[in-house]
């Protein structure tokens, strides 16, 4: 074996990140059972929570599945590398004489479908059986696999698209393509503010208009509020895959749309959902998709700089053993060191994203005062099982929105709200610990 120190920083990156993070995950649950216990009578006043230890059970559940998940795929991906599954599959491509860029179209196209039959067991687990036992999945089984075989499609839609074109650019322009390659992922950025919701989204779900009725006046009303002309706001069948709660902002200029999930409607009186649709709103007022649109591309500018540096980087090559000339399969070892840098920059991008969230909230309590906004998330919280006590290690590495016992405690402190319990207060500052 060849750079046997290469290899050994190799791993350690992968593994050590691994498990760096489980380690985070298993601090997270041990934090949060403590609180739970804790904070019972919190949780029934404050979030309506009639079985805490629902919330417990999901969460141990979720993350006990999603860590075995991590490490399944890692321990494949590592068998794969060193039983020399790369370079087998680079040697059969070379043989087939096609060009280096048609090599790799090919190459991505295989790691999308492979990586789409490793993950469907996990999902299948993870729908018909975790999300079934909490009664969350209400999807049947026909609906899953159209999902899956038109996710596979799209992916590989945009995998022999973007594939191609990055492996053209560093086929004409050795060393400028990091450059290229990143206003391409600018331009297909701006593409999907479009794109998404207009082309991709309804293929998978029916979007209605919010045109008449009770829901309508206060959509109206919020908009007068906010000082805004009304615009597109959608409520989306999410009932016929789950029954959590959400909503969205999407897109810029006439393709900007607000997104209701249907199971969201249903579930919350209309101050509440007048409080969701101010925060949504603020998103659009405050220029936060703009804002996280350039922080991300930022961020991106420099993972392309750091995979400009590494595919160019001979001895990676040597390590795995293939050819240099197969720039596909150095672009995919490069993204796999690049990816546990990733991870441990999140915080930067987190707190990004947390401040934006809290503007939102506080433009939210503005807009209909800090009351239905409070009650809007003691019932997402409520309804979707959402551990409302995250370690703060993890939450910063995670959470890109403040935990709910933060989000209420700044709301019940604002001058204008009703003076409510104390205890969201302690519990709050507990959580941020």
């Amino acid at each position: 074996m060849q750079y046997p120190e290469l290899h050994a920083a190799f791993v350690v990156l992968l593994v050590g990140t691994q498990a760096f993070f489980t380690a985070l995950a298993v601090l997270d649950v041990r934090h949060a059972d403590r609180l739970v216990d804790r904070k019972r009578a919190w949780l029934d006043e404050t979030l309506g929570v009639d079985d805490p230890d629902e919330i417990r059970d999901y969460h141990r559940l979720t993350t006990a599945f999603s860590e075995l998940r991590s490490w399944v795929g890692l321990g494949t991906l590592l068998v794969v590398l060193y039983a020399g599954g790369l370079a087998w599959a680079v040697d059969l491509l070379t043989s087939t004489g096609l060009s280096t860029v048609l090599q790799g179209i090919v190459f991505f196209a295989g790691l999308v479908v492979a990586t789409q039959l490793f993950s469907l067991p996990f999902s299948i687990v993870s729908t018909f059986g975790i999300e079934e036992i909490f009664d969350f999945n209400q999807q049947p089984s026909r609906l899953f696999a159209r999902d899956t075989l038109l996710t596979l499609g799209i992916s590989l839609v945009f995998t022999v698209v973007l594939g191609g074109a990055i492996l053209a650019f560093v086929t004409a322009l050795p060393t400028l393509w990091p450059l290229a390659a990143w206003l391409l992922f600018i331009a297909f950025s701006l593409v999907m503010q479009i794109l998404y919701p207009r082309v991709i989204a309804p293929l998978f779900n029916d979007f209605e208009p919010v045109e008449s009725g009770a829901l309508r006046e206060a959509v109206e009303d919020v908009f007068e509020r906010a000082g805004f002309s009304t615009s597109d706001i959608y409520t989306m069948d999410a009932s016929r895959r789950s029954s959590q709660l959400n909503a969205y902002f999407i897109g810029f200029g006439r393709t900007k749309r607000v997104v209701l999930f249907d199971t969201l409607v249903d579930s919350m009186e209309i101050p509440e959902l007048q409080g969701v649709l101010a925060h949504e709103l603020a998103h659009w007022k405050e220029a936060h998709i703009w804002k996280q649109f350039a922080g991300s591309a930022l961020r991106m500018g420099i993972v392309f700089a750091a995979l400009g540096a590494l595919v160019a980087f001979e001895p990676l090559y040597v390590a795995f053993g293939i050819p240099e000339t197969s720039t596909y399969a150095g672009l995919v070892l490069a993204v796999l060191i690049v990816g546990p840098v990733l991870q441990f920059t999140a915080p930067l991008a987190n707190r990004l994203s947390l401040k934006h969230e809290r503007e939102a909230d506080a433009f939210a309590a503005d807009v209909m005062g800090p009351e239905p906004m409070v009650d809007a998330l003691a019932r997402l919280a409520n309804e979707n099982l959402a551990n409302p006590f995250p370690h703060p290690w993890y939450a910063t590495f995670h959470y890109s929105h403040p935990p709910i016992p933060e989000r209420i405690r700044l709301l019940q402190e604002r001058p204008d709200a009703d003076d409510g319990s104390t205890e969201a207060d302690g519990t709050a500052g507990v959580a941020a610990d």
